[in-house]
Parts: structure tokens; sequence; C-alpha cells
């Protein structure tokens, strides 16, 4: 797998951004079928940093309901990439 088909983008949110300014934490859409493996890996070449651990969530979808019609949201898979204290992500420093 390539490292742009296991990153899909990053989640950019107020607690996210707290962990990005307070713990060098910072936290990306991944493919379900990726490890902490091949995220450290992707992480390091699409970015240029140096990853010390990597944290896995795997969300269920839940159901919605619009009036009569009912559904689920999208399952994810979000990991939680904690850097180097010297490297940084410009993505998240707009």
């Amino acid at each position: 797998m390539l490292a742009s088909e296991i990153i899909k983008r990053p989640i950019i949110t107020e607690k996210s951004m707290l962990l990005v300014e307070n713990e060098n934490k910072y936290t990306f859409e991944v493919n379900k079928n990726a490890n902490k493996i091949q995220i450290k890996k992707a992480i390091e070449e699409l970015f240029d940093v140096k990853v010390l651990k990597v944290n896995v969530i795997n969300t269920t979808p839940k159901k919605k309901r619009v009036g009569q019609y009912f559904g689920y949201k999208n399952e994810l898979s979000k990991a939680i990439v904690t850097l180097d204290k010297e490297d940084k992500i410009e993505i998240f420093s707009a």
C-alpha cells in the first residue's frame, strides 16, 4: 500500500488542535486495513518527521435518522500520532 493510500486526511477539530499544542500529537483518518507500522512509515515518508508512537481508534458505524429514513454514519479509523519534540507538521499550523 502506498503512503498516500494509507493516510486519507488530517482531522482538525478543537480537541485535536489542543493535542497538537500541548502534547505534539496529530490526528489523521487512515485506511481501515493499515496497521500501526504502516501508518508510522507513511507519516514519516509524507511529512519527513520522526514518529515516536501511534495509537489507532476504530469507530463503529452509528445509526442516524432523517425523518422516516434510517441509515448509518461511515465507519472510519483514526490514528493519533505522537511526534518527536523538534518535529512539526505544517498542515496543522494554519
